[in-house]
């Protein structure tokens, strides 16, 4: 009887909590039954209030109820294991707020098993028998427990969609294929999932094949970085080694100074203690002689007098202390200005040297290219926009400068600046303070005759009117000429017309990784005036040559967020 019962209804030997057969079954006072663990760590969480309610039927008791095992359910669980209903005891537990539900089961409703495309609904393994049983029922299509059978159904004719209109794209049924879809190309939805299939097919082929191509990269990359770290604990091994033996270097020469002063200062101050001595011994007997003198002044015999006088007066050669030349505070300043000029020097190279360290380390780039693209609007530049200052220690003397350096104009008067031995000395030309790695835009605003914009490398030739020192006029250094009506770019003394639109203002492109250099008329809009590409091997700077009186040039102060 036992296991006719639970052919009858196998789900009610299921716990309400776990939704699995009972195993320990315990009864609580309401009479509903839980495995024993379940129902003690519900009531577990429900001590704090000390009132302990049915998880069911929400009957509360105080105080915690005691629980005794079930013996005949227990006997009755054992018998279920015996009979092989505990097969598949997810079959016989109610369907939680996760799952799909039978649409048979009346009362509380028990997880489907499987949904019929055919009927448009879904059975749990009860309901789904005659599924298996009756011969019509065979040949519906069976398939995972779905909640969105409806959507098989057409809104307008509230009929299976069987099939699919290529034409709009869209499911349909057979009543819209021969009215709104009429003369459209339809065919069965099986031909469709058919062809769509194929597709599929041939998708997740590129799709496996593309996941092991990435699978490759991912070891590629993986293996990259191992070498990448090898190769930076090296580099950073190797140049604490090499800046440790400067220090030590800088250290014996500080130590080597030192020595020598101090080895000086002994000499010195040794001649200076002997003088000091002879000086000492010589007042010593001049005091003595005076005390002689003035003895035999006051003699009154003068045959005496006479007698003694010869011997007393004669006095010792006097030290010669011509070779005294008291300098104050000024013995060894001399040195302290000497280690001084060092420094400077120092700092000087240190300073060029390690912007090509730094920019060597950032051009690292093993596997990756550099993802981003070119800029193409001027909101994408912007991102990249640099404010550059000029450098009055390079500029043409007969330049004067507003705006905190950062705009320039040819005047008639000579501006009198210091001897800098960066100085252009014969072109009206000026570079910035800032050198130019990585990305970098900015735009300079113009008025008068012409001018040149420009960028070059440090070494470009200061001295002197010849083409090694004009911008554009050499190896190293890129200029675009801009005049009222034309454009003119230059390179290693060669030039090359330039046309677009012309602007007061110009707009410069750099991206030093990649080699490119564009310039640009700006105004509503940006036109491409001239394009380089090559490989760019020290850091950059901008530059201006001003072409006649009273030209203005600014490097114009812009602000990304503003635009």
């Amino acid at each position: 009887m036992a296991q006719q019962g639970a052919q009858v209804d196998g789900g009610k030997f299921c716990c309400s909590i776990c939704l699995d057969l009972l195993k320990d079954p315990v009864a609580i006072p309401c009479g509903h039954s839980y495995c024993m663990s379940c129902i003690n760590n519900f009531w577990d969480g429900e001590d704090k209030k000390k009132i302990y309610s049915c998880p069911q039927c929400r009957q509360t008791f105080t105080p915690r109820p005691g629980l005794m095992k079930n013996t005949m359910l227990a006997d009755l669980m054992e018998e279920l294991k015996k009979t092989g209903l505990q097969d598949d005891p997810a079959d016989l537990c109610y369907a939680g707020p996760e799952d799909v539900a039978c649409d048979f089961c009346t009362g509380r409703k028990r997880k489907a098993l499987k949904s019929c495309l055919v009927c448009l609904a879904s059975y749990c393994k009860k309901h789904l028998q005659p599924h298996y049983d009756v011969s019509p029922l065979k040949k519906h299509k069976l398939v995972d427990p779905s909640e969105k059978l409806q959507e098989n159904i057409c809104s307008r004719h509230d009929e299976v969609m069987k099939m699919f209109c290529r034409t709009d794209q869209q499911s349909i049924c057979y009543l819209c294929s021969v009215e709104e879809h009429k003369g459209h190309d339809t065919v069965s939805a099986a031909a469709e999932r058919t062809e769509r299939q194929r597709e599929l097919e041939v998708s997740r082929l590129n799709i496996q094949q593309r996941i092991q191509d990435r699978e490759k990269d991912v070891k590629l990359l993986q293996q990259e970085v191992k070498t990448i770290s090898r190769s930076a604990d090296k580099t950073v091994k190797d140049s604490e080694k090499i800046f440790t033996q400067l220090i030590f270097l800088i250290q014996k020469r500080s130590s080597d100074v030192k020595q020598q002063i101090r080895s000086q200062q002994e000499t010195e101050v040794s001649r200076v203690k002997e003088l000091q001595e002879k000086l000492q011994q010589e007042i010593t007997e001049l005091k003595r002689k005076d005390a002689e003198l003035k003895k035999l002044s006051h003699t009154e015999d003068h045959t005496q007098f006479l007698h003694n006088y010869p011997s007393v007066s004669q006095l010792s050669e006097p030290t010669d202390s011509s070779s005294i030349n008291i300098r104050p505070l000024r013995y060894f300043e001399d040195v302290t200005a000497a280690v001084s000029e060092l420094r400077y020097k120092l700092q000087d190279i240190l300073k060029e040297k390690w912007t090509n360290i730094s920019l060597t380390v950032t051009e690292v780039d093993v596997l990756l290219s550099d993802s981003q693209p070119e800029p193409k609007t001027r909101n994408e530049f912007l991102k990249y926009s640099r404010e550059i200052t000029l450098d009055q220690n390079t500029a043409f003397t007969y330049l004067l400068f507003f705006e905190g350096n950062r705009k320039v104009t040819f005047t008639c008067e000579e501006q009198f600046y210091s001897g800098d031995p960066d100085r252009f000395t014969g072109w009206w030309q000026v570079l910035s303070r800032e050198s130019l790695t990585g990305r970098c835009y900015w735009e300079v605003e113009w008025s008068g005759r012409g001018f040149y914009v420009a960028v070059t490398y440090k070494g470009i030739s200061r001295k002197g009117d010849s083409d090694t020192c004009r911008f554009g006029g050499n190896d190293k250094s890129w200029a675009l000429r801009c005049n009222k009506k034309s454009y003119t770019f230059w390179f290693n003394n060669i030039s090359a017309p330039v046309s677009g639109p012309c602007s007061s203002r110009v707009g410069v492109y750099l991206d030093h990784r990649a080699g490119i250099l564009s310039f640009y008329s700006v105004s509503e809009t940006m036109t491409l005036l001239h394009r380089v590409q090559t490989t760019f091997t020290q850091p950059l700077y901008a530059g201006l040559r001003l072409l006649d009186y009273g030209v203005t040039a600014e490097f114009c102060r812009i602000n990304y967020h503003h635009f």
